[in-house]
């Protein structure tokens, strides 16, 4: 079945009754949306996670980060949520590393994978409720690539198994492309990922033959071989979510040759949208060029840590910033960041401390705080200007006027608004 546009397009206007309703950009349609989980009494979120051939750099986090956030938030507002994120720790560029490094692919992905989790943990991040490996998910893949050759959407040539675009009729919709340039010319790209932002405009890989010399090798139904990247993301969702999921995210490098690939795989042997909502963070740049390897301008947690940055510092940097825009990565706008956080959490200690006289908590003030961060949250996750609104509202607070019982209620509002942004306390 295919997913049909929202008849209205859920633009409202918000009336008394529907003062705080959040609204998300939804990659699928190309608009804004009010946020409607697929079942009510439990939101599926999905990420697009790592490919831990290596460590994952602040840019990486921005991403991931973005969606801890997410998550967070709709938790804030009450809805229980279930997330899941994989880890694929199967693909060309695993096994190319792992022999540059003369170690098995296991120990390689098993050390990222150990130093990823524990870098979720030092920027305050909730590790997801299922976190999937592909190469443990391998009878899944196996399961749906039956089901891709019996519908004649996916073909045997040589030893591989490919994906032919052209049999799903709304292929390239996330991304947006014009199929109607695609070419007609049989074209096969065999690699699992290929370099740059742009589009192979053939059939794509779903399942590596083995031939001698291979050391990463299942055998099965379909014959020995591995499964390719692109069918990864689908097995491991069809694992552990068997309805729409509410949201798929993931970084906006993703809209290139993968998750345009993950929906039609996964729609093609399910009766039923993949995801509701899709949500895509843009790059984090370094003095406005993109981070890589071949630039020398990667940048990790360690290196900001060394500078004398807290790990609140880092992760607040990372997530002040709209995540559909491009953020910029440089000394100067790191520790300007940076500084507006240190005189709003001095601003708050200070009330900290005039709370702790309190004998009753009272006060309309937490009302107004609680408004505008609702506000700009609502507005597709503007955590840039929900902090701004917040900081600016307690800053034009005189503290001496303040009594203790209204600075506990200050207090007690700034730890749940921090349940989000996990910078403050």
């Amino acid at each position: 079945m295919r997913q049909q546009r929202p008849p209205d397009r859920l633009h409202k206007q918000r009336n008394s009754k529907e003062k705080f309703v959040v609204r998300l950009f939804n990659t699928l349609w190309k608009t804004i949306e009010e946020f409607r989980p697929v079942n009510k009494k439990l939101t599926t979120v999905f990420t697009c996670g790592p490919s831990i051939y290596q460590r994952a750099h602040i840019g990486n986090f921005r991403t991931f980060l973005f969606e801890d956030v997410l998550v967070r938030y709709l938790e804030f507002l009450g809805f229980a949520v279930k997330r899941g994120m994989n880890f694929t720790d199967i693909e060309d560029k695993a096994i190319e590393e792992a022999k540059k490094r003369n170690v098995s692919v296991r120990q390689l992905t098993d050390e990222n994978i150990r130093n990823f989790l524990q870098e979720m943990d030092l920027l305050k991040m909730k590790i997801p409720d299922h976190l999937p490996r592909s190469s443990e998910t391998v009878d899944a893949v196996i399961a749906i690539m039956e089901r891709l050759l019996d519908l004649g959407v996916a073909y045997r040539y040589g030893e591989n198994i490919y994906f032919d675009p052209l049999k799903f009729p709304d292929f390239g919709r996330l991304y947006g492309l014009d199929m109607r340039n695609w070419p007609r010319k049989k074209r096969r790209f065999h690699r699992d990922t290929y370099p740059g932002m742009r589009w192979n405009r053939g059939d794509f890989v779903l399942w590596h033959g083995c031939s001698e010399g291979d050391t990463i090798c299942w055998d099965s139904e379909i014959g020995r071989g591995r499964p390719a990247w692109s069918i990864q993301d689908p097995s491991m969702i069809s694992k552990h979510f068997h309805e729409t999921l509410s949201i798929y995210c993931g970084g906006i490098d993703n809209l290139f040759r993968h998750h345009d690939y993950t929906r039609a795989i996964l729609e093609s042997v399910r009766p039923y949208p993949m995801a509701r909502y899709w949500l895509h963070c843009h790059h984090l740049c370094v003095n406005g060029k993109k981070m890589s390897k071949s630039r020398g301008n990667i940048r990790y947690t360690d290196n900001l840590l060394e500078e004398g940055y807290t790990p609140s510092e880092i992760r607040f940097f990372l997530i002040y910033g709209h995540y559909r825009k491009r953020l910029n990565y440089a000394n100067r706008a790191l520790q300007k960041t940076v500084d507006k956080l240190r005189e709003f959490n001095k601003m708050v200690r200070s009330i900290e401390e005039r709370a702790a006289e309190a004998r009753e908590v009272n006060g309309e003030i937490p009302r107004s705080i609680h408004r505008v961060f609702r506000e700009k949250m609502d507005d597709d996750l503007d955590v840039k200007g929900a902090f701004d609104e917040v900081s600016g509202l307690v800053s034009r607070l005189n503290l001496r006027n303040l009594k203790p019982g209204e600075c506990a209620a200050i207090t007690g509002v700034l730890r749940e608004i921090d349940e989000v942004f996990k910078v403050i306390f």
